[in-house]
């Protein structure tokens, strides 16, 4: 491959290598320009480009993306199309995903230009979710690199027939749950925890057939073991009152009266370090510690995900899971995961994306006048943008107030939003940034950045960007264009709020567009709505010559 800069009349079938823009048109790196290109750069004004030029013993970058993730797929998984030199595997189920390490990082050691990123070893997934991404570093590879990296996954098949990467799909799991009793304990943690637990086993695909209670002590626990036993579930999860401290304790003797045994006890997983494994016959006996009773992550979770795949669970694998698992300042984690990548193709998923509406601005170049609060065509600016806004389709509405805040939310009187004060509106617009994207709600993945001067925008062009943004294909920052021009609002996946939000004064996050320009994707809009912005008082005389109020 030849990388070098190229006349542009000379560029016909070269790949660019750079994003070009010009005043009416953009082509994005990774193209492979065509006469017609070569002729509107021309047009342009553009003389010379940087360009990558194939050789007959390169392949590009593509081609060499999807043959490489081809390769890796084991069961339960499959590769979405190639672009910019990506290849995603996806589960095809929810489940665990399942890897040959060793053979990744064979791949991964060949050469430079070839990559392969993967979820950690038995991370759970969910159906459609990306549980490993292939990508190629330059525009193309030599067929000696991709051949090499061929003799690995060909040696990969003959050593390990699932694959290199696959998934381990839930099954059907009947689960029987007991309780045991105290005096001391309290009703409601016992219908509290009965609640957590099914929820847990609910989202591994399982389902809860039977639940019992007795008094916490061995011969109770025995006796309903056997009523529990005799409709052999696949798994038994005991509940303590009590914290089962030993393997003579309450809870695993009555297990060994019942005539099973007692496989493993504790775990170096932290919290879940006193969970207890038995069995009898083919039913698996799950006793839960202590910290089943909060839906926080904790090491019971990998066990109920493990058994629920029927992937071997013993002393072995138990104790296996030391590295990585200290939990103890981990995030809380809701079960079922209600915010975990649903089945759908990429190309159904419904993004929830919530708008941010900058409100809190002083208006310094309209002198006195806050021009949040002027009319147009009856209403005030503020509304009319953010009535726009409302009725598209984000999910939520968050509006960042400051100068005159009481004056804006009566100005939005009666719309479906949530407002967010910023004390510190006076120190420039980062502050305003900062203070709504800490109200986006956690379930939300993306937002749009709106202004509240923008009195043209409509719900067309809110539901554009969203319908455009797709960051499983590299569009993960949405830019609206007219003209060649980029405007305003902006649609950010939620990856960069922490690099927004670490911005200060009174500037935006434009340069985190040129940071990643690679993630942008363009919306092209027929009229001027989204460059369209009232600072000035020549602006407002100028707009309100074609929009009398």
């Amino acid at each position: 491959m030849k990388f070098s800069e190229l006349n542009v009349a000379e560029a016909d079938g070269a790949i660019l290598a750079h994003t070009t823009k010009t005043e009416t048109f953009t082509i994005k790196k990774g193209t492979r320009l065509t006469a017609e290109d070569c002729e509107r750069l021309l047009k342009a004004g553009r003389q010379t480009i940087v360009v990558a030029m194939l050789s007959d013993t390169d392949v590009h970058e593509d081609v060499a993306a999807k043959a490489i993730a081809e390769g890796l797929l084991g069961r339960d998984v499959a590769n979405t199309a190639a672009f910019t030199g990506r290849c995603n595997i996806t589960a095809s189920a929810d489940g665990i995903v399942q890897l040959n390490t060793d053979l990744i990082n064979a791949i991964n050691a060949i050469d430079e230009s070839v990559t392969v990123a993967t979820l950690p070893n038995y991370a759970r997934a969910e159906a459609g979710q990306i549980v490993a991404t292939v990508k190629i570093i330059p525009f193309a590879v030599t067929r000696e690199v991709l051949d090499a990296v061929k003799a690995v996954m060909k040696t990969a098949t003959m050593r390990a027939a699932g694959g290199v990467i696959s998934l381990a799909p839930f099954k059907p799991l009947a689960v029987t749950l007991i309780n045991t009793l105290l005096p001391s304990l309290k009703e409601s943690v016992v219908e509290k925890t009965t609640d957590i637990t099914s929820r847990r086993i609910q989202s591994v695909g399982g389902h809860v057939q039977q639940i019992l209670s007795c008094d916490h002590a061995t011969m109770d626990i025995t006796d309903t073991l056997k009523i529990a036993l005799a409709r052999a579930p696949d798994l038994l999860v005991i509940v303590g009152a009590s914290v089962t401290v030993d393997r003579a304790d309450v809870v695993p003797s009555a297990i060994v009266n019942s005539g099973g045994e007692i496989v493993h006890f504790g775990m170096p997983v932290d919290p879940g370090n006193l969970v207890l494994l038995g069995q009898q016959g083919t039913t698996r006996i799950l006793v839960l510690p202590g910290c089943a009773r909060s839906p926080k992550l904790n090491g019971i979770d990998w066990i109920f995900e493990r058994l629920a795949a029927r992937l071997p669970v013993s002393r072995a694998e138990i104790m296996s899971l030391g590295v990585g698992g200290l939990l103890v300042d981990s995030p809380a984690r809701p079960l079922p995961r209600a915010e975990a990548v649903r089945g759908e193709a990429p190309e159904d998923i419904r993004r929830n994306v919530a708008a941010v509406v900058l409100a809190a601005g002083q208006s310094r170049r309209m002198g006195s006048v806050n021009k949040l609060l002027e009319p147009v065509d009856g209403e005030p600016l503020i509304r009319r943008t953010v009535s726009s806004i409302v009725n598209s389709g984000a999910q939520s509405v968050i509006v960042v107030t400051g100068h005159e805040g009481d004056r804006v939310k009566a100005a939005l009187s009666g719309l479906d939003v949530t407002f967010a004060s910023n004390p510190d509106y006076a120190d420039g617009l980062s502050t305003s940034l900062k203070v709504g994207l800490s109200r986006v709600p956690p379930q939300c993945d993306g937002a749009v950045i709106c202004l509240g001067d923008m009195p043209n925008l409509s719900k067309p062009h809110i539901d554009a960007l969203i319908a455009a943004y797709r960051p499983e294909a590299g569009q993960a920052i949405v830019v609206p264009v007219h003209k060649g021009k980029r405007g305003n609002p902006v649609l950010w996946d939620k990856r960069f709020f922490e690099g927004i939000s670490e911005v200060s004064g009174d500037v935006g996050a434009r340069h985190l567009i040129g940071t990643y320009a690679e993630l942008v994707t363009e919306v092209d809009f027929g009229d001027t709505a989204v460059l369209t912005d009232l600072d000035t008082p020549e602006q407002w005389s100028k707009f309100l010559d074609t929009h009398p109020t």
